[in-house]
This record gives structure tokens, C-alpha cells and sequence, in this order.
């Protein structure tokens, strides 16, 4: 009995056919092993992947001492050396070993092909950050031209986690290092991205993480912040919502996946739903269609 990988497979084959699922695997059944000097061995700077939890590599180190290496790395051999395809956590893991040599299968892909086992790779991980993720999205968008709804049912995803993800990569990019790092969750993310000015989005990234916020507290201390500059039509307006309908915008917060608010007035009321870009915006409407 087979295990399924995380959302891929047929799916993801789809949308890269020239890359198998399981790239790895056939590169291994196909080459032939051997050891090649670890200073001689280097990562590739273009692969999705960018942080590696030390823990992790300690661990991983661990497992080679005692069990050797069950998978040799890929590696592309280029004028200054080798790069790896695949397998830069297990370089890492020798490394911290400080073995002189490890077990590599050697290929000779051109730059395009070598991004899309990367990407294959590590999609199939269960541990990209958020971040990571959304630029392995955008590639795929970008280089295969495939809309958001169809790398949602590659991926096994929701077209909002889709949107959601990549809506993150239009932070400012100090914001995107601290999720990238883990300071901030991608909710907050989410919240941040209701301003505009990006030193603003810098300002209270920092004091949410100074202050251990939650999203709930980003979204009342960003209200405020939205105005700043601009003439308010809602002076007046000072009275609290009710509960019901606090309880509402939360409920349609979650069905549409971005903000939503409803401003009741003595004989009629609105309700504003946020959107960011053409795509967002499509979504929605997707969304309310379906209603």
C-alpha cells in the first residue's frame, strides 16, 4: 500500500508533466552513486527552500551517523564545483558530522529543469514555511501559466489559501523575512496587509512582536492607522457593534477569507468586503456565485 503525498501527485504532474512526482526516486533508481568531496559540493541559491530548523539537521545528523546515508544527494556538476538538485539537508547533516565525502548521484540538467526538481522536492515537505510556499506558487503560475484555481486542485488546496499565500509576497519585504522566520504568523500577515505604506506595515510588525499580539488585537490597532492622512466621514460615529453583528463579520471573515464589515445605519445598512487585486477580487465574486 502506497502512501499519498501531501495534495500531489497526478495533480502536480499535470502542471510540470516533464517532472515526475517522485523526481527524486527516479533520479536515484537511474544514476549511479558516488562519493564526492563535501567542499566540492554546494547548494543552489534558486531553490524554494531558505531555512532549515537546526534541530531538524542535529537530528538528521544523528540518524546518519547511525544509519548512513538511505538516500544519496543530487547534484548538477557546474564549472566551480557541484550543486545540489536535492538533498541539502542531508549535506547540511554531514556537514555537522564533518564528514570529508558524501554519496552523490550526478546530473547534468540545464537551470529550468533543475528549479522544477527543487520545487517538486520540497513541495512534497511538509515543512516549507508560508512564505516559501507562495513564492513555489507564484513560479508556478508565472512559468506554467496555470490560474490559481487549478494549482489549488493540483496542490489539494483551497483557491483562498492559494490567494492568501501569495497575497503575503505583497508585504513589505522586512515583514516578509519576519513571517519568513517565523516572528509572525501568516494571519497577521493577512491583517498587515490593510496598509498601504509599507513603514507603517514595518512599525506594527515590529510592535506585535514586541507586545506578543494576536491578530485580533493587529486588527483594532491598525483602524486607526488606516486613516492616518485622510479626512474621516465617521467622526460621529463612536457607538460600539453589537455582538450579533461582531459574530456576523466574523462568520463572513471566514467564508470569504478577508475582512468584512458591516455598518448599520438607522434605515439601512452596508456591508464592505475587502479584496486585493483583479485575482482576489475574483475569488469573491467565485465565491459568491456559489452562495
Amino acid at each position: 500500500m502506497t502512501t499519498k503525498k501531501r495534495g500531489l501527485g497526478k495533480g502536480l504532474e499535470a502542471l510540470i508533466p516533464q517532472i515526475n512526482a517522485d523526481a527524486e526516486e527516479s533520479i536515484i533508481k537511474e544514476g549511479n552513486v558516488q562519493s564526492i568531496n563535501i567542499n566540492k559540493v554546494y547548494p543552489n541559491t534558486n531553490q524554494p527552500r531558505k531555512d532549515f530548523d537546526s534541530n531538524s539537521i542535529l537530528d538528521l545528523a544523528q540518524s546518519i551517523k547511525i544509519h548512513g546515508f538511505i538516500q544519496p544527494i543530487i547534484v548538477s556538476q557546474e564549472a566551480n564545483g557541484f550543486m545540489i538538485i536535492a538533498g541539502e539537508r542531508r549535506w547540511r547533516a554531514a556537514k555537522e558530522l564533518q564528514l570529508t565525502e558524501i554519496p552523490c548521484i550526478v546530473k547534468k540538467y540545464d537551470d529550468d529543469k533543475i528549479i522544477e526538481i527543487a520545487l517538486v522536492e520540497n513541495l512534497q515537505r511538509e515543512d516549507l514555511n508560508i512564505i516559501e510556499e507562495a513564492l513555489a506558487y507564484k513560479y508556478i503560475i508565472e512559468v506554467y501559466q496555470v490560474t490559481q484555481e487549478g494549482l489549488a486542485e493540483a496542490m489539494g488546496k483551497s483557491r483562498p489559501y492559494i490567494a492568501n499565500s501569495l497575497r503575503l509576497l505583497n508585504l513589505d519585504e522586512r515583514v516578509i523575512e519576519m513571517i519568513r522566520r517565523g516572528d509572525l504568523s501568516s494571519g497577521h500577515g493577512r491583517v498587515l496587509l490593510r496598509l498601504e505604506d509599507a513603514d507603517q506595515q514595518f512599525i506594527v510588525a515590529s510592535q506585535i512582536i514586541e507586545h506578543k499580539l494576536n491578530v485580533r488585537q493587529v486588527e483594532e490597532l491598525i483602524e486607526p492607522k488606516k486613516n492616518v492622512g485622510k479626512k474621516s466621514e465617521k467622526k460621529n460615529n463612536k457607538k460600539s457593534k453589537d455582538y450579533v453583528l461582531m459574530e456576523i463579520e466574523d462568520n463572513l471573515k471566514k467564508i470569504f477569507g478577508t475582512k468584512v464589515t458591516i455598518n448599520k445605519g438607522t434605515k439601512k445598512g452596508k456591508i464592505e468586503i475587502e479584496y486585493y487585486g483583479d485575482e482576489d477580487l475574483e475569488r469573491i465574486v467565485e465565491l459568491l456565485d456559489r452562495a
